[in-house]
């Protein structure tokens, strides 16, 4: 089971409003929109998945993260490293 099964629908109604933001970006764009309209819209998208992403990487820490270190040893290493690595790329992105 995945740690975000609890929130899935949460997490897919997120990605659907997303998703509708990124086809009204496009359409702005097609219809030659101010680029300040535009770049607010960008930040809104943005922060849509950004929203996701922690989700996710919540539902991973309290989940798949909490049950490795339940168990310890290179499994809980393993977790946390790869925790770890997600949070980074989230930081630089």
């Amino acid at each position: 089971m995945n740690g975000y099964e609890g929130n899935k629908e949460a997490i897919l109604k997120r990605l659907n409003r997303a998703e509708g933001q990124v086809r009204g970006i496009h359409r702005m764009v097609e219809e030659d929109s101010y680029c300040i309209d535009i770049l607010t819209q960008v930040s809104a998208a943005t922060k849509a998945l950004e929203t996701v992403a922690l989700a996710l990487l919540n539902d991973h820490l309290t989940h798949c993260v909490a049950e490795a270190a339940a168990v310890g040893g290179e499994v809980a290493d393993a977790k946390i490293r790869e925790a770890s690595l997600a949070i980074a790329r989230l930081v630089r992105s």
